[in-house]
């Protein structure tokens, strides 16, 4: 499956989703004034990558020093179907970075956290 590879800009993250390597990564600031048409392709390319691949483990990393709430339902539709493979057996890790003392990004990836039983959340700080 073909990489997707996006610089960030001053609204949207940078995207590094490498589909071979089972890493996914978004990096910046999100806050495109339409996200559905940002976030969308990258959600039609996650299920697709789903749907053919069945066992290598995911790495899905975000680090988002600011995203607004359109975004945060964009986040939440990427999350939803990793959470539906680690359900079914896949080994999914989501990494949720914020800086340190940063605790809005913080309590955002708690929240964002409880919604899943099955991938695994790890919360990981980084220094400022």
């Amino acid at each position: 499956m073909d990489t997707i590879s996006l610089p960030a800009t001053d609204r949207s993250p940078r995207v590094d989703f490498d589909f071979d390597g089972g890493r996914l990564a978004l990096r910046g600031e999100s806050y495109p004034e339409d996200a559905a048409a940002f976030y969308g392709p990258l959600l039609q390319a996650l299920k697709g990558y789903l749907a053919t691949v069945t066992t290598d483990p995911i790495v899905f990393e975000v680090g988002l020093a600011y995203f607004n709430s359109s975004s945060a339902k964009a986040l939440m539709n990427l999350f939803m179907p990793l959470e539906d493979a680690a359900a079914e057996g896949r080994r999914v890790t989501i990494r949720w970075f914020y800086a340190d003392g940063d605790e809005t990004i913080a309590e955002a990836g708690e929240d964002f956290a409880a919604d899943f039983s099955h991938a695994r959340f790890e919360m990981v700080e980084e220094p400022v």
